[in-house]
């Protein structure tokens, strides 16, 4: 049966057979006559450009009707259907024959009789040339010009060649960069830790006024040869560059004024693989921006924390990177003493400040490197955040009043918290503005030997808190704070070489909200009692009354006449 993708539409219940109309008119209508299985003259089933179905080269695919090497005139007379893609697609539209006396359609026609008799004009209405799976028409110098205005169009336009630069930063704006070496604009990047392992991805930008600190791990499969090759681990690729004051500045980078050097506080030397060791490694990056509001950028510098890695395999390193923006010329001490964490009330999110001695700081957790050991950088404890850590802490051969001292340092982190904040604003210097922070120890392994050692070995920091004031601003403040311990007895003669620990931090909200508010008070007006005599007298009285006292309120009424009557 021929296609209808080729020859025609598709009938139900026979073979379409195509003849000619006498008596009918046609312009352009063309009689097919079907071939036979037999017939090898005709290719009812030309090959596509690209068989999608041909997936076994040098077999025959069932049912794709376009695969050569099937060898089949009439593909329909092996396969029950056709793939989808395996034959040209058309379009048909039909009507019956009787009711078409003249065609001048543009599109290619034919007259069709299907098995009843019937026949039908069918107008084929798509061009399958035009269809899917044709060759890509090649584009060259000679036709490019007769393609692009036929189908060329409005082009886009790079902002940068539309739109000057603005001329200043604005909040979280990526700050530029120039490095004079290649002629090359950049971005500062603060690498950041992605997916499950905290995979550092360098391409994230750092925006403008936007203190913040990421922390990201790097793992080396042959840290011999990544130690001075690469530059995530040398300190000179972290200044190496300038920073453009203002944005405007790309548009003019010979001009120096609009570039401001990365000074390095310190002398940071470069890797170097010694032995079996790869030392100078940059594990921690400190920004200090200073900028002065619409103009821009004034003063740059970086100070780093180096390390040293031992070659072997499956190496990793945690890099800190931390940037911090402050006012132009302001002093170093009053930049020391660090951000509010609310004024007055605290704010959810923000660092709990504790004070030890006269110096403030914030309360931290412990934090696992990627191994699970302890890392020197921890976790900062947030206002009405609840949390909890752990980690596996490396112990070194020394004795029982020294692993203690150890354990509580690493659980309560150094200096060790004396007192917190009350409100987010407090002053060191305000001693009435911390409350101390009670302390208590208790063993959950009572073992009596008299070679044990008690250590703790998790803290639970417990934060009691409520608000105040007006319901409308409520202040957050902090009502008291305690250090729990959980002591543990391990014996001298098994000594650990590693003692897992965990941190816990609970917020408590103690918050006596008052009763809810009532309604204003409404006056509680008040007539005398004969206010409105005779009337109020006439109308309480029962039904028998009344009738009796109508006699006074008629008097009453007259009386008033007549002194209207008497002032007319």
């Amino acid at each position: 049966m021929p296609t209808h993708s080729e020859l025609g539409p598709r009938t139900q219940g026979g073979t379409l057979q195509s003849s000619e109309v006498p008596g009918i008119s046609t312009a352009g209508p063309t009689v097919v006559t079907s071939s036979t299985p037999g017939n090898k003259t005709v290719d009812l089933f030309p090959v596509l450009p690209i068989c999608v179905c041909d997936l076994t080269p040098g077999a025959c695919d069932i049912n794709c009707c376009c695969d050569s090497d099937c060898y089949l005139l009439h593909p329909r007379t092996v396969f029950s259907f056709c793939l989808p893609g395996s034959v040209r697609s058309a379009s048909w539209v039909c009507v019956d024959n009787s009711l078409i006396f003249r065609s001048n359609s543009p599109f290619p026609s034919r007259v069709f009789m299907d098995s009843n008799g019937i026949k039908q004009f069918c107008v084929h209405v798509n061009n399958s040339r035009l269809n899917y799976l044709q060759k890509l028409q090649k584009v060259n110098a000679t036709n490019f010009q007769a393609l692009a205005t036929e189908f060329g169009g409005e082009s886009f336009t790079a902002t940068s060649q539309t739109q000057s630069p603005p001329s200043f930063y604005r909040a979280g704006d990526p700050i530029l960069t120039y490095f004079p070496k290649w002629s090359v604009i950049s971005l500062l990047r603060q690498p950041a830790g992605v997916g499950a392992g905290g995979l550092c991805a360098k391409s994230n930008p750092a925006g403008f006024l936007e203190s913040k600190s990421t922390t990201c791990a790097r793992f080396f499969k042959n840290l011999a040869d990544s130690c001075t090759s690469d530059p995530a681990l040398n300190a000179a690729s972290y200044y190496n560059f300038t920073v453009l004051k203002v944005p405007r500045g790309m548009s003019d980078l010979q001009n120096m004024e609009l570039q401001v050097p990365v000074t390095p506080v310190s002398q940071a030397g470069s890797p170097v693989l010694a032995g079996n060791t790869c030392q100078n490694v940059v594990a921690q990056v400190i920004y200090e921006i200073e900028t002065n509001g619409t103009f821009g950028i004034q003063k740059v510098s970086v100070s780093f924390g180096q390390t040293n890695l031992t070659v072997e395999p499956g190496t990793s390193l945690q890099q800190d990177f931390i940037i911090h923006f402050r006012a132009f010329q302001q002093s170093t001490a009053a930049s020391l003493t660090g951000s509010r964490s609310g004024n007055p009330g605290y704010i959810v999110g923000k660092p709990l400040l504790v004070l030890t001695g006269d110096m403030r700081h914030s309360m931290t957790l412990l934090q696992s490197q990627g191994d699970g050991t302890c890392s020197i950088k921890r976790h900062e404890v947030q206002f009405g955040v609840n949390a909890i850590s752990g980690c596996n802490l490396r112990l070194k051969r020394v004795d029982c009043s020294h692993l203690q001292q150890e354990l509580y340092q690493a659980l309560h982190g150094s200096p060790r918290p004396e007192h917190i904040a009350i409100f987010g604003n407090a002053d060191p210097a305000q001693k009435g503005e911390w409350t101390r922070i009670l302390s208590r120890n208790y063993s959950v392994s009572a073992m009596h030997c008299t070679s044990c050692c008690v250590i703790p070995v998790s803290l639970e920091i417990q934060i009691l808190w409520a608000y105040i004031g007006l319901q409308s601003n409520p202040q957050a403040h902090v009502s008291g704070a305690r250090f729990l311990y959980q002591l543990q007895s391990i014996q001298d003669s098994q000594p650990k070489t590693e003692v897992p620990l965990k941190t816990v931090v609970t917020f408590v909200d103690i918050t006596q909200k008052p009763e809810p508010p009532r309604g204003q008070p409404r006056m509680d007006w008040k007539y005398p009692f004969d206010f409105f005599f005779p009337f109020k007298m006439a109308f309480s009285r029962g039904e028998g009354s009344q009738k009796g006292s109508i006699f006074p309120i008629i008097i009453l009424c007259l009386l008033l006449l007549g002194v209207l009557n008497h002032r007319d």
